[in-house]
């Protein structure tokens, strides 16, 4: 199996002058796993390094979609209606926005995402969205993202947002202290907000040993962490039911949701984990 298989490659389209096609990158590498066509060869070569790693990478993928899904519908059910996604990749379906306006059609989404081709093929996409808009900025830079004037006209601070950043910290090293960029964010942000996290998890495991191997070889990055690693990017703040877990066992809202037991999951269901946390 390849990156390729059943999608058709974007090779017609003309990406903006600032980057480079030969240079894969984290939001298109996604892209190329979850079957998109908004890649280009070097995604999908390096999709095919994680596939070579993990063959049931694309449904990490998938699964990490998936849970993105249940958060986010989940934190429009306790009332938010806005939503900065951080680290979003490209806006396809079925992404944020369509997930909380799905429930409430007024909900407020604001991507951000280093990629300059999340930015040309996300406004195409949402130009008759509204309520839902795509910046260029990066993690590294908080106040940047806070002083974004799309970032400032979508959203409203004083009142409680969903800072999301789900499947972006495997690719930082802990060095870079990846927490103080998030807190910046946090920082701003009134109580009643909420922050939502999924990253890549070692529990001791080979394949999650293998999903690492997999990033540094085709990104050059994607670490993994100990379970008490991740409760720390929550910052101190307490995880909502069901806590930190696995995504095939994360239903956030579902207390009595009937769970298959870790030890029988998929091996591949063992790579990431998902929490979301309230801001007091």
């Amino acid at each position: 199996m390849t990156a390729s298989d059943g999608a058709t490659p974007n090779e017609g389209y003309q990406p903006p002058s600032e980057f480079d096609i030969n240079e894969p990158t984290i939001a298109r590498v996604y892209d190329a796993l979850l079957g998109g066509k908004d890649n280009f060869a070097a995604d999908r070569a390096g999709a095919d390094t994680y596939l070579k790693y993990v063959p049931d990478s694309g449904k990490c993928a998938k699964e990490n979609r998936e849970a993105l899904v249940k958060g986010v519908q989940y934190l429009v059910r306790q009332g938010i209606d806005q939503f900065l996604d951080i680290g979003s990749g490209l806006p396809t379906v079925k992404n944020t926005h369509e997930a909380a306006q799905e429930i409430n059609p007024e909900a407020k989404v604001v991507y951000v995402d280093n990629d300059p081709i999340v930015l040309a093929h996300g406004r195409a996409l949402l130009a008759t969205n509204n309520s839902t808009t795509v910046v260029t900025a990066d993690l590294r830079r908080p106040n940047e993202i806070l002083e974004n004037e799309d970032v400032q006209r979508m959203l409203d601070f004083s009142r409680p947002i969903a800072l999301m950043i789900v499947g972006l910290h495997m690719h930082f090293h802990d060095d870079e202290q990846p927490d103080e960029w998030v807190r910046t964010i946090l920082d701003t942000m009134p109580a009643g907000s909420y922050l939502f996290i999924t990253d890549f998890v070692d529990t001791g495991e080979p394949l999650q040993k293998a999903m690492e191997q997999a990033g540094l070889e085709s990104l050059g990055n994607g670490w993994i962490r100990t379970p008490e690693r991740i409760k720390e990017h929550f910052l101190g703040l307490p995880l909502e039911p069901p806590g930190l877990d696995f995504l095939a066992r994360w239903f956030p809202g579902e207390p009595d949701r009937v769970l298959t037991p870790a030890e029988d999951l998929e091996p591949y269901q063992r790579i990431l984990m998902a929490g979301i946390a309230k801001k007091g």
